[in-house]
């Protein structure tokens, strides 16, 4: 079940499902370790012999966050109940805790006994096996903890501070199924302590006068000893829930708002969703540096693992955004993370956990009985493209001294020594990481790396590696022109295969990481090659259902929904592949009538957010449900650059309309890339 509302500081990330049931819960990394491993904790109500828990059917839920913060408001209403709730979920913006503020309303017109409870399922470190949770008598509230982490539950409500009710046992051993049934009479055992597979539930008593309302506040402190958790604790109970949860949210809208970016240009939707995109890229991203492509632990039941690591790839095009939109900070964080995963060769590796350990890989290190390096080489080459792209935003030369040599020179020189004799890469694995071989989306970044290298070099005076570098990546882009462009299809390949006569094999596969022509520099959007192939992949990717957007590519397998009408639905539609379209539209717009083009593709990712504003990987072509992970961070980051593509341009073509000349717009612009 896809994830929604998530919420984190980069210590502390909590996630939940379409029901607004908490699903995950990492510390002390975004990403690593997940405390309950994915499994349901729930939430639920009693009122005067009545119970439901938040998956009843009989709740009308509203999942949002509070406008431009990442605080949520999440109203739920049950008739049978005659109740409704407005929760407000966050982490503090400081420490790792956890509050949700619940406000509890009478529908009925008469007098309540209501009392909520939390259930909590742990699975300290990823695994059940030697947890423990017990009452704490000296905070009154229950805490759990294995080895090097602690996470200590209580609350409070307008007259009191601690848990009225709490039970602790068992959970699916023996066929106990733990206890959150023991909620549904409105009353917990009070066992002290469990060890091994153990769950607890903790309640709170909330009288409601007829018409009125009640509010509490839970909380769930994380540490790496008791001591932290229980001044965690202390400094809620001393500053109250209710402030810190009420500072975070503002501390969220300054955040969003940092830079003074006019966004009124764009759509109401739009608008909404750059915004809400920024904040939920911020909770995927470690305070460490590491940028995690998603965490939405449901796809290991897809592929028995995650998407909780960090590719360099997806890394360096989502630090792209966050350098665009303002938040040079956070890219400083991701390339210094960098510096220190970087072979000594230089070159990346497949993925990275977010404490910069090697991740687990399916990239073989042997290939027919020969030694290869199991890698995607578009990674190293994007993260020196990205590094330029934010030492040209903020010039910070101090920064960028000590990061030459890992993340430029090395990784240059190691690009240079990986090729062919027609100057092209050796083989790699590709942007899906599918297939191996030549890719035109790994020439076109190396071509865009290289000339990075070659600016960086001459900043640096070392002017004949500069000219290596830049001549370098002209013969790349003139092989990529000569041995990947067919001149029959007037359409790139999508991977060309060595052969022994030195030849190549090509697979023309219409394939979406062809848009790789012109986002990295390596030709002008407006080249005739480039147009015919993307008009090309318009034509052969977009669904022609009336959900619509664009495929990865031609016959695509992964979560494939239609086996037959693969002329209409060559696979599902994707994010990244429909806003790339709004990409090139943007890059090649030399008016504000060929700028235009571009918002149908934005509009088309809006419409697919969930109502927190939460995009997916990819979704049903013919329901629109999303599939894959969510949010998907890579997503919200291409959401983000397009948007801000959108609005440079936008400015720069006005200009140069104000003044009547093209040459002048083209000037602009040349500036823009």
């Amino acid at each position: 079940m896809p994830r929604d509302i998530p919420v984190g500081n980069g210590d502390l990330l909590i996630t939940f499902d379409r029901l607004y049931r908490v699903r995950d819960v990492y510390f002390p990394c975004v990403g690593l370790h997940n405390h309950t491993d994915g499994h349901v904790q729930r939430f639920g109500v009693w009122s005067d012999g009545e119970f439901a828990w938040i998956e009843d059917p009989g709740w009308v839920r509203q999942l949002r966050y509070s406008p431009d913060s990442l605080v949520t408001e999440v109203r739920l209403t049950h008739d049978r109940l005659g109740l409704e709730l407005t929760c407000r979920d966050g982490v503090d913006c400081n420490d790792p805790v956890y509050f949700r503020r619940i406000s509890v309303r009478d529908l009925t017109g008469r007098t309540r006994d209501v009392r909520v409870f939390f259930h909590f399922d742990p699975s300290i470190r990823g695994s059940s096996v030697g947890d423990t949770a017990n009452y704490d008598p000296s905070t009154n509230s229950i805490v759990i903890y294995k080895d090097d982490t602690y996470l200590l539950l209580s609350a409070a409500d307008e007259h009191k501070v601690g848990i009225d009710h709490w039970a602790i046992g068992t959970k699916r051993l023996g066929g106990a199924e733990g206890t959150w049934r023991d909620a549904e009479d409105g009353v917990l055992g009070r066992n002290a302590i469990s060890q091994g597979s153990v769950d607890c539930t903790i309640g709170l008593s909330l009288p409601v006068e007829a018409g009125a309302e009640a509010h509490a506040t839970m909380w769930m402190a994380a540490g790496s000893t008791y001591e932290v958790v229980e001044s965690l604790h202390r400094k809620v109970v001393e500053a109250s829930a209710e402030r810190l949860l009420a500072r975070t949210e503002a501390y969220w809208r300054m955040w969003a708002r940092k830079e003074p970016l006019d966004t009124s240009p764009l759509p109401t939707p739009l608008r909404q969703l750059f915004t809400r995109s920024l904040l939920i890229i911020r909770t995927q991203i470690d305070n460490r540096g590491a940028i995690l492509a998603a965490n939405d632990s449901d796809v290991t039941a897809f592929g028995g693992d995650h998407y909780s690591y960090c590719w360099m790839r997806d890394g360096a095009l989502v630090a792209q955004a966050l350098i665009m939109a303002g938040h040079g900070e956070l890219s400083r964080n991701f390339f210094r993370f960098s510096a220190g995963v970087i072979e000594k060769e230089g070159f990346f590796l497949h993925k990275y956990a977010p404490t910069g350990r090697l991740a687990s890989s399916w990239h073989p290190w042997i290939v027919a009985g020969e030694k290869v390096l199991p890698i995607q080489e578009d990674e190293t080459a994007l993260v020196v493209w990205a590094l330029r792209r934010h030492f040209e935003t903020y010039r910070d030369v101090e920064f960028i001294k000590s990061l030459y040599e890992p993340l430029v020179v090395r990784p240059a020189e190691w690009m240079l020594r990986y090729r062919d004799h027609a100057g092209l890469p050796l083989p790699s694995w590709d942007l899906w990481e599918e297939r191996r071989g030549v890719h035109t989306f790994t020439v076109a970044s190396v071509i865009g790396g290289l000339r990075a290298a070659a600016a960086f070099a001459r900043d640096f005076g070392e002017f004949d590696r500069a000219a290596r570098y830049a001549e370098e990546a002209e013969r790349m882009k003139a092989a990529l022109k000569r041995h990947f462009w067919n001149r029959e299809r007037q359409r790139f390949a999508r991977m060309a295969t060595p052969l022994e006569d030195g030849n190549y094999r090509l697979d023309m596969t219409a394939d979406s990481a062809n848009y790789s022509l012109f986002a990295f520099g390596a030709f002008d959007a407006r080249d005739p090659m480039v147009e015919s192939e993307m008009r090309a992949l318009r034509e052969r990717l977009w669904i022609k259902t009336d959900i619509g957007g664009c495929a990865r590519y031609e016959r695509d397998y992964f979560h494939q929904v239609e086996r037959e009408k693969v002329d209409q639905v060559p696979g599902n539609p994707w994010i990244i592949c429909t806003l790339w379209h709004a990409q090139h539209a943007i890059a090649r717009a030399l008016s504000l009538g060929e700028l235009s083009q571009a918002l149908p593709y934005m509009e088309w990712a809006a419409a697919r957010a969930f109502e927190s504003g939460v995009l997916a990987e990819q979704f049903h072509p013919y329901t629109g449900q999303p599939i894959g992970v969510s949010p998907l961070t890579w997503s919200h980051a291409t959401f983000v650059m397009v948007v801000l593509e959108y609005l440079a341009k936008l400015q720069a073509l006005t200009r140069g309309t104000s003044r009547g000349s093209r040459a002048e717009v083209e000037t602009e612009m040349s500036g823009l890339t």
